[in-house]
């Protein structure tokens, strides 16, 4: 295994004995707060990490002691990462595609790979691909003119949503419009941007779900239960696990499509696929695939506190070839809601804040980011579940219970205040 020394990484950071010889060593790009979170998950597992990040402020770098500063759109940033790694794996799906390619040819262990994971850097590559699959997805058109985006307003019956074909996430690269010309104008604008674009027909929704999976290199898979997701303006707000009252059939058809696609397209650590649960046109419930994201996602952060296995232990498992840990739930609910930074940075401080939190839900489980305040900013997350003597006792307590306790301590986290009783 190689390690690198302080001046072989320039800008970078490695502390004395970082990595353990003859131990799994997993190179992550990007420093956000998933590789952050898969920081403990190695620690216990005997694998370390190393991380390709914008500087040592970044999220996963404050915590991780190998550190290596660079950009991941630079092809020998990325080498320099992956020298001597049992594999790369990714916090973020931006890297481009032709490095990761050139990475595989030198010996690299890219996981996933480029050929599973362009289907969620590219949402039109993905569509296409999940159509020929026969998988359910919305009707969708490539936007290539101004001209596509009046015929699409016009086949869709002014039910349009247009996307940016690459980089949007927690609702950027997302629009809903309001007319036909404001659809026209906005796809001209994207184009004359340089930015790719399709329009898929606006689905209407009951609510929206998340199938999380694992796959390793050798076939191996595991499921988790599957969730509900609450979105606020295209971010996650709340996951609430198991989504209450999924009718059978539906959660069926939600694993089914997940291991499919885990399956046929070879990806390789943990995967999420969001799914809409809609309507058909018999009136019966059915499943439309949204987006797919091949890493850890924000809607399973809640198995870090309510399952055997989180998805940050499972990914790092999997990424290694190692034998899958038991998806198995650790009580009957779990919610995850995310703080994001409100209006105004309170005047307490973090610690202050999550002291206040655990007086009143000892129970609540606090994940900080190492973030700074910023409006609409991901800083933490809270994993709330049903406490083990009520699921022992049978006196199982409902998700709207533990939906409003993990509700209440984002909400103070957030904001240094208690919300409105009716808003819990």
């Amino acid at each position: 295994m190689t390690v690198h020394s302080v001046d072989a990484v320039p800008g970078g950071r490695v502390a004395p004995d970082s990595h353990v010889a003859g131990q799994p060593l997993i190179a992550i790009v990007g420093d956000g707060q998933l590789a952050r979170m898969m920081q403990p998950a190695a620690a216990e597992l005997g694998q370390s990490l190393r991380v390709l990040a914008a500087d040592t402020a970044g999220s996963a770098a404050q915590i991780i002691p190998d550190v290596v500063i660079g950009d991941y759109t630079e092809i020998t940033d990325l080498y320099r990462v992956a020298a001597g790694a049992t594999a790369v794996t990714f916090d973020h799906e931006h890297v481009p595609p032709e490095h990761l390619r050139a990475l595989q040819s030198d010996g690299v262990n890219v996981e996933p790979g480029p050929d599973a994971l362009v289907y969620a850097q590219d949402k039109l590559a993905q569509r296409k691909k999940l159509r020929e699959m026969g998988l359910p997805v919305p009707p969708f058109m490539a936007m290539t003119s101004p001209d596509d985006a009046r015929e699409c307003w016009r086949i869709m019956g002014g039910e349009v949503c247009i996307k940016a074909c690459r980089g949007g996430y927690d609702g950027h690269g997302v629009w809903f419009p309001d007319s036909e010309g404001e659809c026209v104008d906005l796809v001209a604008t994207l184009l004359d941007n340089g930015t790719p674009a399709m329009a898929e027909k606006k689905v209407h929704l009951i609510r929206e779900l998340s199938a999380m999976i694992a796959r390793r290199p050798s076939g191996e898979t595991a499921l988790w239960p599957i969730a509900e997701s609450v979105q606020h303006d295209g971010i996650c707000w709340l996951t609430i696990a198991p989504a209450p009252d999924l009718d059978p059939a539906l959660n069926s058809e939600a694993q089914r499509i997940a291991t499919r696609i885990a399956t046929e397209l070879g990806v390789t650590g943990v995967m999420a696929v969001e799914l809409f649960e809609t309507i058909d046109t018999d009136g019966d419930p059915a499943l439309i695939v949204n987006e797919l994201a091949m890493r850890p996602h924000n809607t399973g952060h809640w198995t870090q506190d309510g399952c055997v296995t989180s998805q940050f232990e499972q990914h790092l498992r999997a990424v290694a070839d190692m034998p899958l840990g038991s998806t198995a739930m650790t009580s009957s609910c779990t919610v995850m809601a995310n703080v994001l930074g409100g209006h105004t940075n309170p005047d307490t401080t973090w610690s202050q804040r999550m002291v206040e939190v655990w007086t009143r839900y000892p129970e609540a489980k606090i994940h900080f980011y190492g973030k700074d305040y910023r409006p609409g900013r991901k800083i933490g997350h809270v994993n709330v579940s049903t406490p083990y003597e009520a699921d022992r006792a049978g006196h199982v307590e409902c998700a709207d219970d533990v939906r409003k306790k993990a509700h209440a301590a984002s909400h103070f986290l957030a904001h240094g205040c208690w919300p409105e009783a009716n808003q819990e």
